[in-house]
């Protein structure tokens, strides 16, 4: 049975309709990226999923339908998002922004002290920073910050919106690599990326959305060879490298 499953997903922001029929199952220990311009309904599908547009079609999460799901109740099964542009709490030190990731699991009395470890494992540079104010971190810093505390609810879903955005190629790098270390744990990823290159690069599959609606799908090798897709989204890419 699919961790998750969407069917005929559609997103309304008042008469405008952002994303029409979308519709994919998402395995457990898979990891799907969204690709595609800006506009055509990426955010929006995350957002409909959550609960946070309003959206017709079903979401299912393993055999449960979720007609009425908030992101709060989705946290309690285990999905999260790290969301665009962040959204840290900026006065606040890294590891109080960490800590509040765990917040709903602390309430439930679990230790959080391994998480804390784990995250400090992933990005050492939150540990050095630990005492910093987020607000004062690079943006790099701030993306690992975002994804740290993400984790330390233990998703068994991990939505990303933009993990790469205004990101230096280096920084880019290190996120991706630690998505992937994720992916290898067993951690489900729903990746919404404008970096093709870097999202079919880590996707077990991929969908390209045009104008709200699904244009292309398939394996992510597949999608890297397709002329439509290097033409639009890789021929960059590809030029640099050769």
């Amino acid at each position: 049975m699919s961790l998750l499953t969407v069917r005929d997903l559609t997103v309304r922001y008042g008469a405008l309709e952002a994303a029409r029929g979308v519709s994919f199952a998402l395995e457990e220990g898979e990891a799907l990226a969204l690709i595609g311009p800006n506009g055509a309904g990426k955010t929006s599908v995350l957002k409909g999923i959550l609960g946070l547009a309003r959206a017709e079609g079903e979401v299912r999460l393993g055999d449960t339908p979720l007609p009425h799901r908030t992101p709060e109740a989705l946290l309690q099964r285990g999905v999260v998002l790290v969301p665009e542009g962040r959204a840290l709490f900026p006065g606040l030190s890294v590891e109080d922004n960490l800590l509040l990731g765990g917040f709903a699991r602390f309430r439930r009395g679990e230790d959080l002290r391994a998480d804390l470890k784990r995250v400090y494992a992933l990005f050492p540079r939150l540990e050095e920073r630990r005492r910093q104010a987020a607000g004062t971190l690079s943006g790099g810093e701030q993306q690992m910050l975002a994804i740290g505390r993400a984790l330390m609810a233990r998703p068994r879903l991990l939505l990303l919106d933009e993990p790469s955005l205004g990101l230096a190629p280096l920084i880019v790098q290190e996120i991706f690599r630690t998505l992937a270390a994720l992916k290898g744990e067993g951690v489900t990823l729903l990746l919404v990326e404008q970096n093709a290159k870097m999202a079919l690069s880590l996707a077990d599959r991929g969908m390209v959305l045009e104008a709200g609606e699904v244009a292309l799908s398939g394996r992510a090798e597949e999608l890297r060879e397709n002329p439509r897709v290097v033409e639009a989204y890789l021929g960059a890419a590809r030029e640099v490298e050769g």
